[in-house]
This record gives structure tokens, sequence and C-alpha cells, in this order.
């Protein structure tokens, strides 16, 4: 009894070493993890100071536009481009806009725009879907035929194209131009969709065409709804890209009533006359409708890039 009462005594007199134990392995995990901590803060705001300076290098250009646009001419002169104004000219927007008849130019380039996105999206569609997935003969040599369209300079096809519009009577027509140019994107618009509806399922053609549907029913049902994605953002490009034309319409366009908008301004430069504040303004009046164009479409946009990457 005396022994068993020894025993006892002593295990309660040991030291709780079950509860030091771990306090003393979490001291280091927990430094450990401190590091990490600011090691990942620091890095993270390295990467916002850069991102930072980048968006600011990219905006400048645009700030200094815009305050130029509101100077005076004298003022512009006398403290040049990167001073503030001495006094706001809020009436250069309105007479730049007059001008130019920037209401006639900007209805044109909204038309011309959305008639290319149109004619350039269903010849793309329809002749990748030919491609792609009806595994058309000569294949290959369509493919380089499309790719070669994409690599000419379209300094050396105006010539051409410019006697051409004259014989078919479309010189000088929006229509004619529309076509033209809805014509040469698809040529982009299938390269792009032909590799997109190459690597698509063939099961899913498969299954459909034994469940009896046809060819147009497998374009419309299956095909569009799965590529909607790669076409947002063949519309958001080819919008851009008709907007910001000016070779073919300052060849083609010729009548001030059917000029697009970057075809318009630039009459504000001229070879002995040279207002820095009225093309501030007038450069002001062209950047304006794109980037209300990626304010609303900035979600199709990236929903589009970012639809390939995410399965």
């Amino acid at each position: 009894m005396t022994m068993i009462t020894y025993a006892n005594d002593d295990t309660s007199s040991r030291p709780d070493v079950r509860k030091a134990s771990p306090a003393g392995h979490a001291a280091p995990k927990q430094r450990r993890k401190k590091r990490k901590t600011s090691g990942r803060s620091a890095g993270s705001y390295a990467v916002i100071a850069a991102v930072t300076v980048f968006v600011l290098a990219f905006l400048a250009p645009f700030g200094i536009i815009l305050v130029n646009s509101f100077k005076t001419s004298a003022d512009y002169r006398s403290n040049g481009s990167l001073s503030w104004p001495e006094q706001w000219n809020w009436g250069v927007i309105g007479e730049v806009w007059e001008r130019v008849d920037f209401s006639q130019k900007l209805v044109n380039s909204i038309q011309i725009s959305l008639g290319v996105v149109v004619i350039a999206v269903v010849l793309a569609l329809f002749n990748a879907y030919a491609i792609g997935i009806g595994r058309v003969r000569w294949r290959t040599a369509f493919l380089v035929f499309f790719l070669g369209v994409n690599v000419l300079p379209q300094e050396g096809l105006v010539y051409p194209i410019y006697y051409l519009f004259k014989e078919l009577g479309l010189y000088d027509g929006k229509l004619g131009y529309t076509i033209l140019v809805g014509i040469t994107y698809s040529a982009f618009g299938t390269y792009l969709l032909s590799s997109v509806f190459s690597s698509f399922p063939r099961e899913l053609i498969e299954a459909a065409s034994m469940d009896g549907a046809s060819r147009w029913t497998i374009l419309w049902r299956i095909v569009l709804p799965m590529s909607w994605p790669t076409l947002s953002v063949m519309c958001v490009f080819f919008f851009v890209w008709s907007w910001n034309e000016f070779l073919y319409p300052l060849v083609l366009l010729i009548s001030n009533n059917k000029q697009t908008v970057p075809l318009g301004l630039s009459v504000m430069q001229g070879q002995y006359t040279s207002d820095p504040t009225a093309l501030s303004a007038a450069a002001l009046l062209g950047v304006i409708p794109m980037i209300v164009f990626f304010l609303i479409f900035q979600r199709t946009l990236t929903r589009g890039l970012t639809a390939g990457a995410v399965k």
C-alpha cells in the first residue's frame, strides 16, 4: 500500500509534458507563417506599384489631350501643352462639333461599324462551319487562302478596289464600303473560328445527326451557343477595327455626308493652318465613343477572352 502511494505521488508530481510540447512547437510555426505573410504582402505591394505606374503612363496622353481640349490658343502657345489652363475654354468642343458636322460622322460610323460586324461574323461563321466541322475538301488550301488575305497590306489593295468600285457603281457609297470591309474582316474571322471548330467535340455532332438534326439545326442549336464567347470577342474587335479605319474611307468615301469619324476629324489639320486646341478637342471627341463602347461591353470581352482558359 505504501509503495503504491509513493508511485501515485511521483506520477502526480511529474510536469505535464504533453501540454508543454505542443506549445513549444507552435511558436516556430507561427513565426514561419508570419514570415510568409509578410513576404506575400511585400510582393503584392510591388505588383500594385508596378501596375499603378503602368496605368499612369498609359493614361498620361489622354490626360494631356483632355487638358489641352479646354485651353485657348493663346494659352497653349504661351505656356505649352503640359501646363494647366489659365482659363477654361468650354466652347471649343461645340465649335469642333459644328465644324466637322460630328453628328453626321457619328451616325455614319455607327451604321458602317454595325454593318461590318454583321457581315463579317455571318460570313466567318458559315465558312468556319464548313471548314472546321463540315470537313470540306481542300481544307488546308482554304485556310492558307484566308490567312493570305489577312497578310496582304491595305495599300496594295486600294488601287484595284478603287477601280472595281468605279466599274460596279459602288464608289462613294456606304453600302459598298460596308460590304468591302465586312468581307475583308471575315477572312480573319474564318481563320480564327476554323481553329475553334476543328476542336469541337464530334460526339455532339454525331449524336445530333443520329437524332435526325439537320446541318442547319446543328449550327444554330449546338455550334452557335457553344461558340458564342468567341463570336462576342470577334464582334468587339470588328467594331473597333471598323471604327478606326482610315485608308479605305479616305479613298472610297469622298462626300462629306458619308465620311466616318476618323476621316471627318482629319480636316482639323491643314497644310498651312494648325490649331492644337481644336485638334485635341477633335481627338477627344473621337476617343469618347470607343471608351463608352468598352465600358458597355467590357464584361462580354472579358468572358470571351477567359472562356477558353476555364473548363
